[in-house]
C-alpha cells in the first residue's frame, strides 16, 4: 500500500530547515502509527512538486531517514516504512488539547444515552455466548452469497450497482417480497406499497417520524424492544407502555387518545409470546374504534420450526391501518442492514421521500445481491437448513434448563432462537451477565426492555441462534451456578 501524497503538508509556522521539517514529519508518521511498516512512501519528485520544494532537499530527507532505519530502499521501486523502524502496535490520534466549541451549547438534540444496550463486539471470542441476533457462520451459505454477489457485479447489472435510485428500489427484490414473501404471511401489496429499508430499526424510525409528534401518543408494548422506545422518546410523543400478558398485547388497555400502536403479535419482543388469532381480531377492533394506526414487527416469522406461523396482523386488516415491517436481519445476517416496510399507498409515498432526503436509497448492489439470493432458492435453502439446526438446539437448550431447574419465562410456541427467562426475586442479571464474562458466558440482561416505571432485573435473554449444541449444556451449568451464588449470598 502506497502512502497518499495529500496526507503531507509544510507549516510555514514550523522551525527549521525544510530538509528537517520533511523528517519529523514523516518520522512522527511513523511514530504515531499513521504510516505502516512495509508502506510505500511518495517518490521524491511527487513529493517535491506536491510541496513546492526541491526534490534534492526530499531525497535528502529520505537518506537521512534511510540512514536513521525510519525508511528502506528497494532499487528503483522506491523507500518504504522500515520493518526496523519504531512503529507503535496501532494507531491513534493524538488527543486536541483544548475545544473551542462547548458542544453541550451548541448541540440542540442529543442522541446519546436511551436504552439500548452496546452489544459486545467480542461475542465470538467467547465459549458460551448466548446472544441473540447474531449470525452463525456455520450456517450461512457462503458459497451461493458469493456467487449472487458476483453476478450482481456484472455487465448486465451494471445499472443496478451504479445507479442513483433517488427515492425507488430495485424492482426485483420488490417483485420477490410481493409474490413470495409477503404470501407466506397472508398479506398481498401491490410494489408501490412496499419500501426497502436498512433494516426493521430504520422502517420503526420511518413510520414514527411520520405518524407521530409532540401532540401524538403511541402505546408501545413493555418489556418491548429497546430501541423503539429510544425512538419514540426522541420523536418527544407521549408514550404509554402497556404490560403484556402470555398472549402479548391487551386490546382493553389501550387509551382512547391513543393515535399509533406498536405491536409485535406473532412473536413478542422479548417475552416470545404469540397473540392468538381473537386476541388479534380484538386488536384491530380496538384500532378501529379509537381510529388508531398500528405498526406491526413481523420478525423472525422465518424461524417458526415447531410449526407454521399465524397469519400476519396485516392479513387480517381490512381498513388498510396495519403498517407492516420485515427484516432480512435475522434470517440472513444482521450486517445485512435490509428491511422493508408494507402500508398504504399514500403512507409508503411519505416514506419514500423521507427515505430520499435522508439516505437516498440503500445500496444498489445489496439489493441486487439480496434478489438474487431469493429468487434462485438459496434463501429457502438456508432457512430451513437453520430451523433445524435452531430446532436441535431448542431441545438441548430446555433438556439443560430442565436439569439445572432454571426458569423459563417465555418461549416462542412456533419456535424463534431465544428465550425469555426468569431468575429468583432480588437477582440482578446485569451483575451476573458481568460476573460470567471471566467464565466466557455472555447472556442478555433484560432489564432495558423494561419501561422506566416498571423496570424488573431478574429477567434475562437466552439466545441459541450462535451457540454450538455441545456448548449450550456446560454454558447453562455456569449460569445457574453463579444463580445459586447470588441467592445465596
Amino acid at each position: 500500500m502506497a502512502i497518499s501524497v495529500d496526507t503531507f503538508f509544510l507549516n510555514s509556522d514550523a522551525q527549521g530547515t525544510l530538509q528537517a521539517q520533511i523528517q519529523e514529519m514523516i518520522a512522527e508518521g511513523i511514530l504515531s502509527g499513521r504510516f505502516r511498516v512495509g508502506e510505500k512512501l511518495p517518490s521524491s519528485r511527487k513529493l517535491a512538486l506536491h510541496l513546492g520544494i526541491s526534490r534534492i532537499t526530499v531525497t535528502l530527507a529520505y537518506t537521512e531517514l534511510l540512514a536513521n532505519d525510519y525508511l528502506t530502499s528497494r532499487g528503483r521501486s522506491g523507500y518504504f516504512v522500515s520493518e526496523n523502524a519504531p512503529v507503535p502496535p496501532s494507531y491513534t490520534p493524538p488527543v486536541q488539547s483544548s475545544e473551542a466549541v462547548d458542544w453541550d451549547h451548541v448541540l440542540v438534540r442529543k442522541f446519546t444515552g436511551g436504552d439500548t444496550p452496546r452489544k459486545a463486539r467480542d461475542w465470538r471470542s467467547y465459549r458460551y455466548p448466548f446472544i441473540y441476533g447474531q449470525a452463525d457462520p456455520s450456517l450461512f451459505d457462503h458459497a451461493n452469497w458469493r456467487l449472487c454477489s458476483l453476478r450482481a457485479l456484472g455487465q448486465k447489472d451494471f445499472a443496478a450497482l451504479t445507479d442513483d435510485y433517488f427515492d425507488q428500489d430495485d424492482p426485483l427484490l420488490i417483485e420477490y417480497i410481493a409474490r413470495h414473501t409477503l404470501p407466506r404471511r397472508g398479506v398481498i401489496a401491490r410494489p408501490e406499497q412496499i419500501l426497502i429499508t436498512l433494516g426493521a430499526q430504520n422502517a420503526l424510525w420511518l413510520a414514527g417520524q411520520l405518524l407521530l409528534n409532540r401532540k401524538s401518543k403511541a402505546t408501545i408494548e413493555d418489556p418491548t424492544y429497546y430501541t423503539l422506545r429510544d425512538q419514540l422518546h426522541h420523536v418527544g410523543c407521549q408514550v404509554d407502555c402497556i404490560p403484556v400478558d402470555q398472549d402479548g398485547l391487551p386490546p382493553q388497555e389501550i387509551s382512547e387518545d391513543t393515535d399509533v400502536i406498536f405491536c409485535t403479535p406473532s412473536h413478542q419482543s422479548p417475552t416470545t409470546a404469540t397473540m392468538p388469532m381473537a386476541r388479534r381480531r380484538e386488536l384491530l377492533r380496538r384500532a378501529h374504534d379509537i381510529d388508531a394506526v398500528i405498526v406491526e414487527d413481523d420478525y423472525e416469522f422465518e424461524m417458526s420450526f415447531m410449526g407454521a406461523p399465524s397469519p400476519a396482523l396485516k392479513s387480517l386488516d381490512s381498513d388498510g391501518r396495519v403498517i407492516y415491517v420485515g427484516s432480512f436481519s435475522k434470517s440472513l445476517f444482521p450486517g445485512l442492514r435490509l428491511g422493508y416496510i408494507v402500508g398504504s399507498e399514500p403512507f409508503i409515498r411519505q416514506a419514500r421521500a423521507l427515505r430520499a432526503n435522508v439516505l437516498r436509497h440503500p445500496p444498489g448492489h445489496v439489493q441486487r445481491t439480496v434478489a438474487y439470493f431469493l429468487s434462485l432458492g438459496h434463501y429457502d435453502a438456508q432457512i430451513r437448513r437453520t430451523a433445524k439446526v435452531l430446532q436441535d438446539r431448542r431441545q438441548v437448550i430446555e433438556e439443560a434448563i430442565t436439569e439445572h431447574g432454571l426458569t423459563v419465562s417465555g418461549e416462542g410456541v412456533y419456535g424463534g432462537s431465544s428465550l425469555w427467562m426468569q431468575a429468583p426475586d432480588g437477582i440482578d442479571m446485569a451483575q451476573i451477565a458481568e460476573q460470567l464474562k471471566p467464565d466466557s458466558v455472555i447472556v442478555e440482561p433484560g432489564a432495558p426492555f423494561f419501561s422506566a416505571q416498571n423496570r424488573q432485573h431478574n429477567y434475562f435473554r437466552l439466545g441459541y441462534s450462535s451457540i454450538s449444541a455441545n456448548r449450550i449444556a456446560p454454558g447453562l451449568a455456569l449460569l445457574a451456578q453463579a444463580l445459586k451464588q447470588a441467592g445465596s449470598g
